[in-house]
């Protein structure tokens, strides 16, 4: 799933590609993309891309008063084409989602893979008209994210610190990957209670997630869409890559698994040595 930092480097990209440029057509290619219906695709034809802009993992393209959000889920991708055949595609054939078409004849494709189709998109007036953006916590790449911001937000939580970093309404564009990487980082169980951290914890936490989320950020700085996955597998310290070597300590990475997702981290660097049970409603072993 892109998260924050490859989010950002999309909206950079993307601010580089579209500003200033017209839009000839945009074409939904799948029944469940287009999360809105009024105004029309239509109302973008002809206009001009005033603006790029993020928030959390959104993305956001201004066109004059109007605004095309989406989020890509968790096999969702921005593919930049620098021209299209001349028929159009076929609906609901592959992994295309939407297609833009600017008046130069590039442009680029939304895509998902997989049989779930979870990428959105929506065009309206003001960005917080979309439910997901209304909801979002703060943005940890913002100067006012500082250490007191941060132990404000976790002051009232009751819960496990993984599940508090990937809460877009506590904190803005983290997601599995770098919560994963952002406590390695810390050198912190990713079961770690919120409401147990001392202030030097807070401190460390705050510290390593604002390092994680820039460096990475800073890793794709003036890559191709097309390179960011890439670049985001191969920057990774533990997430996606159990039963390697910690590149800290030298210690086996380890997995819990989910339903839905799974976690990795190093028992040495994070748990005091101790694995964690791999079930879903497991305890650290003791």
């Amino acid at each position: 799933m892109p998260e924050l930092p490859e989010a950002e480097a999309l909206r950079v990209f993307l601010d580089d590609h579209l500003v200033g440029r017209e839009i000839d057509r945009v074409l939904p290619l799948t029944v469940s993309v287009l999360k809105t219906y009024d105004p029309p695709l239509s109302a973008l034809h002809g206009g001009t891309v005033t603006g790029i802009a993020r928030h959390g993992k959104f993305l956001d393209i201004g066109v004059g008063p109007l605004h095309l959000i989406t989020h890509l889920a968790r096999a969702g991708w921005l593919r930049w084409k620098g021209g299209f055949p001349a028929a159009p595609p076929r609906p609901g054939k592959g992994p295309l989602a939407l297609r833009t078409v600017l008046t130069g004849g590039d442009g680029f494709d939304l895509t998902e893979a997989g049989t779930t189709k979870r990428l959105s998109v929506y065009l309206v007036h003001d960005p917080a008209e979309v439910p997901g953006i209304a909801r979002l916590g703060p943005d940890p790449l913002d100067d006012s994210f500082d250490r007191a911001a941060f132990a404000a937000l976790l002051a009232g939580e009751r819960r496990r610190i993984k599940g508090a970093l990937r809460d877009q309404s506590l904190i803005a564009g983290i997601g599995n990957a770098y919560s994963d990487e952002i406590l390695h980082v810390a050198k912190m169980s990713p079961y770690k209670l919120t409401a147990s951290l001392t202030d030097e914890e807070i401190t460390r936490l705050h510290t390593a997630l604002r390092t994680t989320l820039r460096d990475a950020v800073a890793r794709s700085s003036g890559l191709e869409a097309g390179k960011l996955k890439a670049e985001k597998k191969s920057g990774m310290r533990v997430h996606g890559r159990t039963g390697e070597a910690c590149p800290v300590c030298g210690d086996t990475i380890r997995e819990v698994s989910f339903s839905d997702s799974s976690l990795q981290y190093c028992p040495i660097c994070q748990t005091g040595g101790k694995p964690l049970a791999d079930r879903r409603m497991s305890r650290l072993l003791k």
